[in-house]
């Protein structure tokens, strides 16, 4: 089973950056498509971006293009969120995904999740 373990959030000033990063460890050969998501308080999970296994195609949120990369390191398992022009609506817990192939089919796996807070 694919375990995934994100840290780089905390407390930053509107206009600010932060630099997310996600561990990949266990059966790392299965996982496909692996991307960020964010839950901000009394809303849903919504999609930031995601990045396929090859790094060939990624896909952000309207609300964070031109402000977020997205990008993975194959070689280190592990992917990351560059995060600028930081705004108060970025503010949300942000969690690391990865789709793992099992015998059981496709599988989305979950970090813990890290806390990000923007000040205005």
């Amino acid at each position: 089973q694919v375990q995934l373990v994100e840290s780089g959030g905390g407390l930053v000033e509107a206009g600010g950056s932060l630099r997310l990063s996600c561990a990949v460890s266990g059966n790392i050969f299965s996982i496909g498509d692996m991307g960020w998501y964010r839950q901000a308080p009394g809303k849903q999970r919504e999609m930031v971006a995601t990045i396929t296994r090859g790094s060939t195609r990624t896909n952000y949120a309207d609300s964070v293009k031109g402000r977020f990369t997205i990008s993975r390191d194959n070689a280190k398992d592990a992917i990351f969120l560059q995060m600028g022009t930081l705004k108060p609506d970025d503010t949300a817990v942000y969690y690391c995904s990865a789709d793992e192939f099992t015998t059981y089919g496709r599988l989305t796996r979950w970090g813990q999740g890290t806390q990000v807070t923007v000040s205005s």
